[in-house]
This record gives C-alpha cells, structure tokens and sequence, in this order.
C-alpha cells in the first residue's frame, strides 16, 4: 500500500486541487496514476483540538525532492461505537498525556498528531493518530513490541489497551515507512 498525504490549505484550496485533477492541468497525470492505481481511498482530516500538529506552514514545506533517512510511523484508526467526541477525548485523557509525560527513553511512540474525518468525507466516524517510531537501539523496543507476549498487568483495568474498550472494540494499527524524498518525517 501507498499512502499519500496532501496538505491544502483550506476548501478553496481543495476544490482548486479537485478540478485541477478532473478538468485542468492535473488530468493527463491522473489518467496516468488512474493506470497504476488498484484502489483509492481518500477522506479530509482535522486535526482533533489537543493535536500536537495544528498546522502545516504550506510554503516551508520541501519540494526539491532532496533525501533523508528512512522513519517508521504508526497509524492507528479507531471506529468507536461511543459518541466520537468521548473517543477523541479519551485518547487526549488515557493515552496521550500519561505518554507525553513519560520519560523520553522509555517511550516507543512519539504522537505527532490526531485527526478526525471531517464530518462527510467518509463512510463513518473514525479518529485517527499518527505516532513517529522511535529508532533508537535499531528499533529495539518495537521489535520487543511486536515479538512478546503483552504482559498482564498493561491489559488490566486501569491500562489504555482496557480502558479504550469502553469506547471502541474495533480498530486497525499499519507501520507505514516514509520514502527518502518525503518532505515531511
């Protein structure tokens, strides 16, 4: 899978963008991606109130294409049956601020931002985080992470896995890797 992330400044901006792609300058490459491309998915998000990134200074953004190491990112997408609202909430309450209270050595993920869908963008409600891995050690924590059994007491009440049940039982978590030319990482 690729994911691709495109920053507009604002509606105008992405309706530009839109007939851009269907009618003007941007159509021969479209028919060209159309051609390549197995599926597309696309949604507009918003960054939740207590996200670390708000905003995105547009024209500071690289475009020369120049190359940096890889990192891996964390995406986790949450579908809660509670009202959205206590879900974003939640998160802001169980997980990101014990975390960003943690020491630093002792974090795996780095919360770079939490979206929302904006409201008819996509076929239900969903949040959405998207947290930097941390490298140290050759990703050694991650690896651990993924290769142990979650000790008990990180499943029992009082622990994020537990209590985020009591705002969605279904969710999905993707590593993605930034390419080397991605302008942001």
């Amino acid at each position: 899978n690729v994911v691709t992330i495109t920053g507009i400044v604002d509606g105008a901006a992405w309706e530009r963008l839109a007939r851009r792609a269907q009618s003007g300058d941007l159509r021969p490459w479209m028919r060209e991606m159309d051609n390549l491309r197995h599926e597309v998915s696309g949604k507009i998000l918003l960054p939740v109130s207590w996200s670390p990134l708000q905003t995105v200074d547009l024209a500071t953004v690289p475009t020369d294409g120049s190359t940096h190491p890889l990192a891996l990112f964390m995406e986790d997408t949450g579908w809660p049956y509670a009202p959205l609202d206590d879900y974003i909430r939640s998160w802001d309450e169980i997980y990101y601020r014990p975390l960003s209270r943690a020491p630093e050595r002792m974090r795996i993920l780095d919360i770079q931002a939490c979206f929302q869908v904006a409201h008819g963008s996509y076929r239900r409600r969903e949040a959405m985080l998207w947290q930097r891995i941390d490298d140290s050690n050759n990703y050694a924590a991650l690896v651990h992470l993924l290769t142990k059994e979650i000790p008990p007491e990180h499943r029992a009440q009082g622990s994020y896995m537990f209590d985020a049940l009591k705002f969605r039982d279904q969710w999905e978590s993707r590593l993605l890797r930034t390419s080397d030319w991605s302008p942001l990482y």
